[in-house]
């Protein structure tokens, strides 16, 4: 049962397959609401400017029955008249179709947004299957747009025809009207009727358009299986990442070991703990090169002693070292005065091995503050990290 609900689309698609389905050109779409959106246009913009464009074509109906002598013997003049004309009609149309132009271009950031993908037109041959067409003519989504298509068809022509009977008396009056008047009460009629047939299609597309979206939506959904294999590969095989972690861990311990011979002291616990100081003169502070436990930390004794790097066994000191330095940075202020002790004793040593003498007592009471010990039952009662 567990493996059958894995297979189930019941998961909402996840933004990367959104955006891959964008890529491809697959994106919501409503042409009912972008058809709506220009016959509405059309018609507001004839609404508005409609009065202007009948003079423009009166005048140049007029300008072209009527013709002077010369040019029906001119035919040049004649043709460049006409072509006049015709220049003079477009710009009369051309802001109605600039208006056409913004809307078409405007009418899909209302579902979808722009899109401009080159996938959409690579040739798919699975397109040009038979059985594929088949089987979409007699799917689901057939029936349904069919029925839309139905649907469609009805609600528009009775839209028409109330709009024509509501106008039955003006059209019949339309002959005994003299030809300028029933021109213009004509063009009225036939502007509110397309207006108010295009007002059945707004409610279509107030339909379409969620159910586009909600189509849209249900197509893409993944099945679990499909957001684990999706997570896996944005994220990785945790398996993978565990062995790139692995190896970037191998690859800080073998530079911070690099760095041992260098330091001035090793601090150890002895068995458990050692950090590795290192301070250069003009510094603030000394530096933690090198940390670690048990076989790192042994590792670490091991190069110290190969290179002659002092050895100091401090248990207090090296555990508060271990547990609020991190590597390359500063040593915690409040163990300024321990650590001074420490490398004081190194300098000591070194005079030792150069010039002899006395050998140089170890530090054994060295000033570590008890907050600063995870070992010490005061440090449960501070927060961590103060003084650090």
């Amino acid at each position: 049962m567990a493996e059958e609900s894995d297979l189930e689309k019941t998961e909402s698609a996840s933004p990367r397959r959104l955006e891959k389905a964008r890529e491809e050109g697959d994106v919501p779409r409503s042409r009912d609401l972008a058809t709506c959106t220009i016959l509405l246009g059309a018609g507001l913009a004839f609404w508005a400017m409609g009065g202007n464009l009948i003079k423009e074509i009166q005048r140049m109906l007029a300008g072209s029955l009527t013709l002077s002598r010369e040019e029906v013997f001119d035919l040049p003049l004649l043709l460049s008249r006409n072509v006049t004309r015709i220049v003079d009609v477009i710009f009369a149309f051309s802001p109605i179709a600039a208006l056409l132009v913004v809307v078409a271009l405007a009418s899909p950031l209302l579902i979808g947004g722009w899109l401009f993908s080159t996938k959409a037109l690579e040739p798919r041959f699975s397109k040009l299957n038979p059985m594929n067409g088949l089987s979409n003519m007699v799917s689901v989504r057939a029936l349904i747009e069919l029925i839309k298509a139905i649907g469609k068809t009805l609600l528009v022509g009775l839209i028409a025809w109330l709009a024509m009977s509501s106008q039955l008396d003006g059209i019949m009056s339309l002959g005994a009207q003299s030809l300028e008047t029933g021109v213009a009460h004509a063009g009225h009629i036939i502007l509110m009727t397309f207006l108010l047939t295009v007002g059945a299609l707004v409610i279509i597309a107030a339909i379409d358009a969620p159910y586009q979206m909600w189509h849209y939506a249900n197509k893409l959904k993944m099945t679990k299986e499909e957001i684990r294999q999706e997570h896996k590969e944005s994220e990785g095989n945790p398996e993978i990442k565990a062995k790139i972690r692995q190896q970037q861990r191998e690859i800080a311990r073998r530079r911070m070991m690099t760095k041992v011979p260098l330091a001035d002291v090793v601090v150890t616990n002895p068995m458990r703990y050692a950090v590795a100081l290192q301070y250069k003169a003009g510094t603030e502070a000394p530096v933690v090169v090198a940390k670690g436990t048990g076989l790192i930390a042994g590792r670490i004794r091991e190069i110290a002693s190969e290179n002659d790097v002092p050895l100091l066994e401090a248990p207090p000191l090296a555990r508060a070292l271990y547990k609020h330095t991190e590597l390359d940075e500063k040593i915690p202020a409040a163990l300024y005065r321990a650590v001074a002790e420490v490398l004081a004793y190194v300098h000591q040593l070194q005079r030792y091995r150069v010039l002899g003498g006395k050998v140089p007592a170890k530090p054994t009471t060295l000033d570590v503050p008890a907050y600063l010990d995870p070992m010490n039952p005061v440090n449960q009662l501070v927060p961590e990290g103060v003084g650090a």
